[in-house]
């Protein structure tokens, strides 16, 4: 008899040999980036060594997580010979593509043409970026030194009723966002980007205007940036981001050059990209150096959360007291309109699950009562949170985050009669809720509890678990 064929995809082997990928590390960095359980860690070995062919959109996945790997781009028909690379014409694209021109206003309109080239229904997925691509995306905030604060634009403007009614929306969009969550109308925050960018191609505006468009884009865009990231979708998200970055350093807009940095060390902390995540934390400290108070402690909480998932806690804390003194030092009539949220007990809370986070990692490392006695203190200040406010209170898609968290960090504790209290609270919130971040906690919760199915308040509350899972959107 002769031998069986060689069904091996040596195409695809090749690849993950050059992105030092095995089967299992590539399944589980495709469940970490898109979320616990997409798929079965040993799905991978079918493809490499018998040819099997994954279902859409596994194909697409897969040549997301290699081509971040890689940093180039990398499609579905590169790894599969002969099948497409998408099944809809999506064209895939790092977020930073043609993001290297200079910082001045000249690329920022053609950034602008960009997006208004894509449509309303744009078909491009972005790539999320990482290393020395992410770097070269915001070169001109990791110099030594800093920037001029962009081009001077007069701050004065006549009256405007077209702007007057674009900056009016930017509030209600961001407190939308906070009851319902990113995924919940981020096709209209980023059609509203879009029609900002229109008005600003149409011309004619005097320099004045020019800075009011500029910074209501570079509101809009991070807020775009921020629901984008909430929704799972991190290269679309990096892509506003960096938008937002380009418009704000135009119109001289430093404290917004900051959050949005500081947004971006955020997402890439959460992504596990400890070094991006402290690179762009600490740039963005140092832009908001002369900066309100509330936005330095703004910037300094989400540096603090970096040094957790960097595993230096002593430093997280220290930084997370640092960022309490700031707002300490806090004259409301110098916050900006959209730092309304920001609360000493939110600076807690955001330490409280970096706490968790670090404490979880420290208990799977082998090292339990230093991991415990983290996830104690980091329970006790999530307790002081949003967690269990009525389903019809505000800060929803708040109370959601922070409850799956200190649900997750008692699950670790082995308190588990308290973790299922706590899931019980945070259920009938995914109801009105749209945030796949938050749906990630939960999922991962999940799976931890079918592994404690034994305990009587597990098994109580996981069925209704599922079921509400279940009912997310897609």
């Amino acid at each position: 008899m002769g031998s069986p064929p060689d069904r091996t995809n040596q195409t695809l082997a090749a690849h993950m040999t050059e992105a030092g990928l095995t089967p299992r590390t590539l399944a589980r960095e495709i469940n970490r980036l898109f979320g616990p359980g997409t798929l079965a860690e040993t799905a991978p070995y079918h493809w490499r060594d018998a040819g099997g062919i994954p279902r859409p959109p596994l194909p697409a996945l897969s040549a997301y997580v290699i081509s971040r790997r890689l940093g180039r781009i990398v499609t579905a028909g590169d790894l599969w010979h002969g099948q497409p690379d998408t099944a809809d014409g999506t064209l895939v694209m790092a977020a930073s593509t043609g993001l290297d021109g200079p910082w001045t206003l000249t690329s920022t309109m053609l950034v602008a043409e960009d997006w208004l080239l894509g449509g309303l229904v744009d078909r491009r997925m972005f790539l999320s970026v990482s290393g020395t691509a992410l770097a070269q995306a915001v070169n001109i905030y990791l110099d030594v030194h800093l920037p001029a604060d962009g081009t001077m634009l007069p701050a004065a403007t006549p009256d405007d009723p077209l702007v007057d009614q674009i900056e009016a929306s930017v509030p209600r969009l961001q407190l939308l966002d906070d009851e319902r969550g990113g995924a919940s109308g981020l096709g209209y925050v980023g059609a509203q980007v879009r029609a900002v960018l229109l008005v600003l191609r149409d011309g004619g505006h005097t320099d004045a205007t020019i800075r009011r468009l500029l910074v209501a884009l570079a509101d809009l865009a991070q807020l775009a940036g921020w629901k984008a990231f909430d929704a799972g979708q991190q290269g679309l998200a990096q892509r506003y981001f960096f938008t937002g970055l380009r418009s704000a350093h135009d119109a001289g807009y430093r404290s917004m050059e900051g959050h949005i940095l500081a947004d971006l060390s955020f997402q890439a902390a959460s992504l596990g990209d400890a070094d991006d995540g402290l690179r762009l934390g600490d740039a963005a400290r140092r832009v908001v150096g002369r900066s309100a108070a509330s936005v330095r402690a703004s910037v300094l909480s989400r540096l603090a959360y970096a040094q957790a998932v960097a595993g230096d806690v002593e430093q997280c804390e220290r930084t997370w007291a640092d960022a309490r003194d700031q707002l300490a030092k806090r004259h409301p009539d110098r916050d900006p309109e959209w730092m309304y949220y920001l609360t000493p007990n939110h600076l807690d809370c955001q330490a409280g699950y970096a706490m968790i986070l670090a404490g979880r990692q420290i208990v799977a490392g082998g090292s339990g009562a230093d991991g415990r006695a983290l996830l104690r203190k980091g329970g006790a200040l999530l307790r002081t949170g949003a967690y269990a406010r009525p389903p019809d209170a505000p800060y929803q898609r708040r109370a959601l985050y922070e409850g799956a968290w200190l649900a997750l960090g008692y699950t670790a504790h082995g308190k588990l009669e308290d973790a299922c209290a706590v899931t019980r609270m945070a259920l009938p919130r995914l109801e009105q809720v749209r945030s796949p971040r938050s749906t990630a906690l939960l999922v991962a919760l999940e799976q931890e509890f079918r592994r404690r199915k034994r305990n009587q308040s597990v098994a109580d509350v996981l069925p209704d678990l599922e079921k509400a899972l279940a009912h997310q959107p897609a």
